[in-house]
Formats: C-alpha cells, sequence, structure tokens
C-alpha cells in the first residue's frame, strides 16, 4: 500500500471516528475536504475503494442499502 493510500484512509478514519452515525462514502468525502492541507481525494469511488479494503481486514463496517454506510467497526 502506498504512502498515499494510508494518508487517504488516516483522514477518512478520522471523519468517521468523530461521526456520531454511519456515513455514506460522499458524505465522507465532504468532511475530508475541508482539510486545505490535504492530499485531494478525488471521488466518492475513491473513498468506497478505501474503506471496502479495510472492511476487509474488519476495521471498516460496510452497512448495506442505497447508498453504502460505512462506520468503524469497534
Amino acid at each position: 500500500m502506498s504512502a498515499g493510500e494510508y494518508d487517504r484512509y488516516d483522514r477518512i478514519r478520522g471523519v468517521l471516528a468523530e461521526a456520531d452515525e454511519p456515513l455514506t462514502a460522499r458524505e465522507i468525502l465532504a468532511l475530508v475536504d475541508e482539510c486545505d492541507e490535504c492530499e485531494e481525494i478525488d471521488s466518492p469511488h475513491r473513498v468506497a475503494t478505501v474503506l471496502g479494503r479495510r472492511a476487509e481486514r474488519g476495521e471498516i463496517e460496510v452497512i448495506a442499502g442505497q447508498p453504502y454506510r460505512y462506520r468503524l467497526d469497534t
């Protein structure tokens, strides 16, 4: 995994850690984009891809629905 992928996940994880409820990839992206110094994440699809990989490891819970929602698996 590249350094950029770790940076993206750390920012996404931070957003999820502060959330009171599960969030969609679009909602996560909007909150991540508020960071001016951070590397840009280009789409909700990229957010979903990063979270899907982490879900396979058991770090993220994916809540099936329309749209999918994500939260930390604690």
